[in-house]
């Protein structure tokens, strides 16, 4: 019997006579672990959308070439022939129901019912849900990542961390898989999330499920992938193991120029001592990454690194000082009072902010990508507009200049400024966000997650810009994120939040270690900060919340 689950043979594509996939060969093997890795418009979403039937493939004149699936061709449709043929898909974009419980959302479409009186007259729709056998498979799901959260939580509301392993549990769950793609499933992960999902996928591919593995993270790949198939601009670049290559070459030969993430450092900065926002007491309520009274000082001039596991807090303090989720305590912005919880307002102040959720905050998805750029700056500073006496309409040169000028700067892959945000790959979307943020010129900006789904190239990119915003106008930046690498790569100092408290912070270049510790919580803050100038600092937080604050939240 031949090992070759899946086979690729000789498939190009074309949209209205752009060629994105050009002779693409590919075989993935029973029980291998197969990455597959390019820069955005590389082709691998094309790719996957003929692997699993997208109309969008077949509306579009279909392509040319064969897919074999255990040695015979099939002509796959629709997304749930694949499904019949064993195929299935962790996506990077969430395909989840947020009324919904986490085992109704694993659960759906192969719910367990029993049988009772109406449905023995009336027909099988009638039968009542099994909860209890679907709450048993869902935990089970769950435990194969040790994802300790209750089955029965609502989806709602839940850090985007959280719905990656819920996505990935309802494709563990289902029968009958041979093939599992996964779509940049750690590209919201911490550290120790992502160790325990790819000791989920290993024990999937030792029960001889194939994987394609979709990533970014390089070092991931490395350490789990058989096999990796690099393209580039829709051509197949090479196949090979794994064992035989590097990081480097990799990264090399997705982007054909060299790549580094040396730590950048510049003489000319202009770094002082002077506050530029300051956080006293301040509680956020944002579902599974609460911040539980902390006191930060972020000083102007500086790039700050917030750090730390999922659902310890981090993503809070962005969201909670931009008004996206209730907020308590005090926030002193460029020597004034904050006012919590208006979005507006903290727009107003001179703050700008890259949401981790590009979907669901970061943007207007079925309007244009030079409107998402121009759109915030339009509706709060009426910018981008021209005045006609009493009224106000937009100025679409300048909004159309201006976008162009971005999507050169951050190499945003596109048809052009007026394609549909929502039609862009996920890394441009962000790139989009990014630009919209950028447009306000901020005072300071919040970035979260900045390079979420972004391929290694786009990655240094961004990363560059924001050193440059930084070294060139003086922005002061404070960046969330969840690899340690990125920022450690551009930040003065790293503040790492561990149960929603400031654990401790520490330089750029402070040993492994002492990171892991402070992360885990297995170091004390006390003291730790001492020695630092200026930067944050974590400030009495005590082990007791003040539930009088909290209570206003």
């Amino acid at each position: 019997m031949s090992n070759s689950l899946l086979s690729i043979k000789n498939v190009s594509k074309d949209f209205y006579g752009n060629q994105v996939l050009k002779d693409i060969n590919m075989e993935i093997r029973r029980g291998e672990i197969h990455a597959l890795v390019g820069e955005n418009g590389a082709g691998k979403s094309t790719l996957m959308n003929i692997l699993f039937g997208m109309p969008v493939i077949h509306t579009t004149g279909g392509f040319q070439g064969s897919v074999e699936i255990e040695g015979q061709e099939v002509n796959i449709m629709t997304p749930h022939q694949a499904m019949g043929y064993g195929i299935g898909m962790v996506h990077q974009e969430f395909m989840l129901i947020p009324g919904f419980t986490i085992t109704e959302n694993i659960k759906i479409n192969r719910e367990i019912t029993t049988p009772n009186i109406a449905s023995r007259i009336f027909g099988k729709q009638y039968e009542n849900l099994d909860f209890v056998k679907m709450n048993r498979d869902a935990r089970a799901a769950l435990d194969k990542m040790d994802m300790g959260i209750e089955e029965y939580t609502l989806v709602a509301g839940l850090p985007v961390g959280h719905m990656q392993f819920i996505e990935i549990a309802r494709e563990i769950d289902k029968t009958g898989i041979k093939l599992l793609v996964f779509d940049e499933p750690t590209a919201v992960l911490t550290e120790s999330e992502t160790e325990n999902l790819l000791r989920a996928v290993k024990k999937l591919a030792a029960l001889g499920i194939g994987i394609i593995f979709i990533s970014h993270r390089l070092n991931e790949i490395m350490q789990i992938a058989d096999r990796i198939t690099i393209l580039r601009d829709g051509e197949l670049v090479v196949t090979k193991d794994v064992k035989d290559t590097n990081t480097l070459e990799i990264a090399q030969l997705m982007v054909g120029r060299k790549i580094s993430f040396e730590r950048k450092t510049s003489s000319g900065r202009r770094k002082n001592d002077e506050t530029i926002l300051s956080l006293k007491n301040f509680f956020v309520k944002m579902p599974g990454e609460e911040v539980k009274g902390i006191d930060l000082e972020i000083k102007k001039g500086e790039i700050i690194g917030i750090g730390g596991l999922a659902g310890q807090g981090k993503l809070g303090i962005a969201n909670g000082i931009m008004g996206i989720y209730p907020a308590a305590g005090e926030v002193i912005f460029d020597g004034q009072k904050l006012e919590l919880n208006n979005a507006k307002g903290a727009i107003e102040a001179g703050l700008g902010f890259v949401s981790e959720d590009r979907k669901g905050i970061g943007l207007l998805l079925d309007s244009s990508i030079e409107m998402n750029i121009a759109f915030t700056s339009m509706q709060i500073k009426n910018e981008f507009l021209h005045k006609l006496l009493f009224a106000r309409i937009q100025n679409s040169g300048k909004i159309r200049s201006h976008a162009k000028k971005m999507i050169k700067d951050l190499d945003i892959r596109c048809t052009s400024p007026t394609q549909r945000a929502g039609s862009l790959s996920g890394g441009n979307q962000q790139k989009v966000c990014v630009a919209r943020a950028l447009t306000q010129n901020p005072k300071l900006l919040l970035v979260s997650e900045p390079t979420r789904g972004i391929d290694v190239g786009a990655k240094k990119l961004v990363l560059d810009l924001m050193h440059k915003l930084n070294e060139e106008q003086g922005m002061t930046i404070v960046m969330t994120s969840s690899e340690l690498a990125e920022l450690r790569s551009i930040c003065d100092k790293i503040v790492i939040i561990c149960d929603g408290k400031v654990e401790g912070v520490l330089p750029p270049d402070a040993p492994d270690q002492e990171f892991g510790l402070m992360m885990s919580g297995s170091r004390k803050n006390s003291g730790n900060s001492a020695g630092f100038d200026g930067g944050l600092a974590a400030i009495g937080t005590k082990e007791k919340q003040d539930k009088e604050v909290m209570s206003d939240v």
